[in-house]
């Protein structure tokens, strides 16, 4: 079984760059429907596709706003990219949303299962090693937000938490960047207030040192930031005059990009999210 998944891996990887999603090791934009209808991707092949994905994605983000262009163009070439291949029904657009990394018990599992059989093989896969390696900085990379939009230091100051678990509609906490972030919270020194819909009873069994609460109003009241990690919808609608009057300070790290930046502005939070810059755009 194990061999058959490693042979599946290998094969779905190679299938991408053969049908010219990376050819050569570059990045290949597929802008047509009728290209991505060419692609004649099966299940295997679809892991491939995304093991390409996330090793590209992000880092292009990043690129973008380490080099001072996280405007409205840089930011929609790279949503465009992913945009083009989510339009393709068998891959789908509905996890090639940037955020703080990905989480879950199959593709964490899986990747590092075939880094270290490769490595074991003598045949190192260094795509998907750089995949594993991404996804590690990149959960880490997020207290360094919290922390500037904080201006600099979480010591002393109380920071609120919506969203504990990998992903929305699940109390499933496996690798989920909340394990990362918050506990890097803590130790800076922040009093974390944490509220998650589904999540909270598994979160207590690997999360110590943090105030849960009921509701996602309560566990913002008073506290100094507020830090969105999990897109469940119930966040999507809260009352933004509601969440302002309950903050110290309307300091908003939306680390899903479930709010739209000039609405935020308007209503008067300092607000940011991931490759946006504020108040980017109209709609998303």
């Amino acid at each position: 079984e194990k061999k058959a998944r490693v042979e599946d891996a290998l094969n779905a990887t190679r299938a991408a760059v053969e049908e010219g999603i990376v050819p050569g090791g570059g990045v290949a934009l597929v802008n047509s429907q009728a290209a991505l209808d060419g692609l004649k991707l099966d299940h295997d092949e679809q892991t491939g596709v995304a093991i390409v994905r996330k090793a590209l994605e992000e880092p292009l983000k990043q690129i973008c706003v380490n080099a001072g262009i996280e405007g409205a163009i840089a930011v929609e070439k790279v949503r465009g990219s992913a945009k083009g291949i989510g339009l393709d029904g068998r891959i789908g657009g509905k996890f090639l949303h940037p955020g703080p990394g990905y989480g879950g018990s199959c593709f964490p599992k899986d990747t590092l299962a075939l880094v270290r059989t490769a490595q074991e093989a003598k045949a190192p896969l260094r795509l998907v090693e750089t995949v594993v390696d991404i996804n590690a900085r990149r959960k880490k990379s997020m207290v360094a937000r919290v922390i500037a939009a904080c201006d600099g230091s979480v010591a002393g100051k109380t920071v609120a938490v919506l969203g504990l678990t990998f992903k929305p509609n699940t109390d499933d906490m496996r690798e989920s960047p909340s394990l990362d972030i918050v506990p890097a919270l803590l130790a800076g020194g922040a009093k974390v207030r944490a509220h998650d819909p589904e999540g909270m009873a598994e979160a207590k069994k690997l999360l110590n040192g943090v105030d849960y609460c009921s509701g996602p109003y309560e566990a913002m009241k008073g506290a100094d930031a507020l830090v969105i990690i999990t897109e469940w919808n119930a966040f999507r609608s809260l009352d933004l005059a509601r969440m302002k009057a309950l903050l110290k300070s309307p300091v908003v790290v939306d680390l899903r990009n479930i709010y739209n930046p000039r609405e935020m502005e308007a209503a008067g939070f300092r607000y940011s999210s991931i490759g946006r810059p504020p108040a980017a755009f109209e709609e998303e």
